[in-house]
């Protein structure tokens, strides 16, 4: 039965992001008129003018999904303390990734006018394979992200009553409406709303949790009880090894920087300024958001005990320590923090299918017919999504987590080498794609923790020796790519 009481905040939630939507589409109506920048880059990236304020909160937001809010937390209330520290490798997400990319890639995109990643890596290269891979890359493992962050969605909705296949029916329509008529600046705006959102709520979550569980110390030592290795850094049955922890400073640390998603807003600020506030605000928010709703998972072993599936913690916990008004506004944080990651996935596969693969096949369709197929290709993909959520999985963060890995293992080293390695050419980058998507997959698949560390580490090392062994064995790049991305 649905709780009214709960719901009526999540729904006044929903219409402020539909009332985004509906803004954000007067300025994708104005570039399909012809005017500004152009459809392809009003809708796919705001026409490059976000402050410094949406910038933080759209990097953060993207990041900061399922996996951190439902998914994560639902692993630490198994695994205990641990995982808390863990996931704390997250919190300079958004620091490494503007300094690592920053001003040398907004300069050099705006430069070669590239409105997607593949733009990048195509102009960078000279090589429609390397494209191609990466779109298809994008493709596939942005997908399988997204069905994990709407299964996350239905859960969360399950808490305010909904069975898990309406929860996921009223997101889906959501986050379709918006994105397809509003593009990306309807992505970033709601990202802001979003973001803040989920600050609000990790705090109210966080205080709650502890009060309701009788203070921190009451709570560890209930912890300890239960199962003394909740408390210690390696989990019960030691499953965070040393190994592990240092990995993950690759996957969920320097490695995001290789995320097509996180990378592409790096291209989208208005001015430096923008970007060193975005760093400014968006590190310390970052890592308070991902302490905040891992320790309120960990804790709620305690507050609600027998939870037997780790998605339903944080939806069940908050419903727990809330009235039902107040459970409901602090229910629109995990939600939140879903679907601000939803959209930007949603919009950068769309953009791979229509401009990096369709559009390089057809460079001379119209302005109005781009719109269409934007919008089609953009429903098509999430009704596929929500096709493949129907049935879900038990625990959505390692799903997020292959994703996350499988696009760093494509991606990373062709980006920043990309931008800080001139004599890196399109045979090593082709070849790096490759070996690094490839092995992510098969290691995955056969030999899932090598010498203990995170799948990611041996792939990524794998195309980082690749890159560099075939770009020097092979033709440097020509004259007129070091013209334009260095000018010389």
């Amino acid at each position: 039965m649905v709780n009214w009481a709960i719901l009526a905040p999540v729904i006044i939630y929903l219409v402020l992001v539909y009332i985004i939507g509906y803004y954000s589409y007067a300025f994708v109506s104005k570039a399909k008129a012809g005017k500004g920048e152009g459809f392809l880059s009003e809708f796919f990236l705001s026409g490059r003018d976000l402050g410094g304020f949406v910038l933080a909160m759209t990097l953060v937001a993207t990041y900061v999904s399922a996996g951190s809010f439902v998914g994560g937390p639902g692993t630490a209330y198994v695994m205990g303390l641990g995982w808390v520290f863990l996931a704390m490798s997250q919190m300079p997400t958004g620091y490494l990734t503007l300094a690592m990319l920053g001003k040398k890639f907004a300069i050099i995109a705006s430069k070669i006018k590239a409105i997607t990643i593949v733009d990048f890596l195509r102009q960078r290269y000279e090589s429609n394979a390397v494209a191609v891979i990466g779109s298809i890359a994008i493709v596939v493992f942005l997908i399988a992200s997204m069905v994990a962050q709407w299964v996350g969605a239905a859960r969360v909705l399950q808490a305010v009553g909904f069975s898990y296949h309406v929860g996921l029916a009223v997101f889906a329509i959501t986050v379709l409406i918006y994105v397809t008529v509003g593009g990306f600046r309807a992505v970033a705006l709601t990202d802001a709303l979003q973001g803040t959102v989920m600050l609000i709520a990790t705090v109210a979550i966080i205080v709650m949790t502890i009060a309701v569980g009788g203070g921190v110390s009451n709570i560890v030592k209930e912890m300890y009880n239960t199962d003394p290795a909740l408390i210690t850094p390696y989990g019960p049955k030691n499953f965070i090894a040393v190994p592990w922890i240092c990995s993950f400073w690759v996957l969920v640390g320097i490695g995001i920087a290789g995320l097509p998603q996180i990378a592409l807003r790096a291209m989208a600020y208005k001015t430096s300024q923008a970007m060193h506030r975005a760093i400014l605000i968006g590190t310390p928010v970052a890592g308070f958001l991902m302490l905040g709703m891992h320790l309120a998972g960990a804790f709620g072993r305690v507050i609600v005990p027998g939870i037997q599936s780790g998605d339903l913690v944080i939806p069940t916990l908050t419903a727990k320590v809330f009235p039902p008004f107040f459970a409901g506004i602090f229910l629109a944080g995990p939600l939140a923090a879903i679907m601000s990651t939803v959209d930007s996935m949603l919009i950068l596969v769309a953009s791979a299918i229509v401009k990096d693969l369709y559009l390089s096949a057809r460079p001379n369709t119209s302005d109005r017919s781009i719109a269409s197929l934007s919008t089609i290709v953009t429903a098509v993909i999430g009704i596929l999504v929500f096709l493949l959520a129907i049935k879900p999985p038990s625990l959505l963060v390692w799903l997020n987590l292959f994703s996350i890995g499988g696009l760093e293992s494509t991606f990373f080293w062709p980006i920043v080498l990309g931008l800080y390695w001139k004599r890196a050419n399109g045979t090593g980058a082709l070849a790096s794609m490759i070996a690094g998507m490839g092995t992510y997959i098969l290691f995955d698949r056969v030999w899932s923790r090598p010498f203990g560390t995170h799948t990611v580490i041996l792939p990524m090392l794998i195309a980082l020796v690749v890159i560099v062994v075939v770009s020097i064995l092979t033709k440097k790049p020509s004259e007129e790519v070091e013209r334009r991305f260095w000018g010389v």
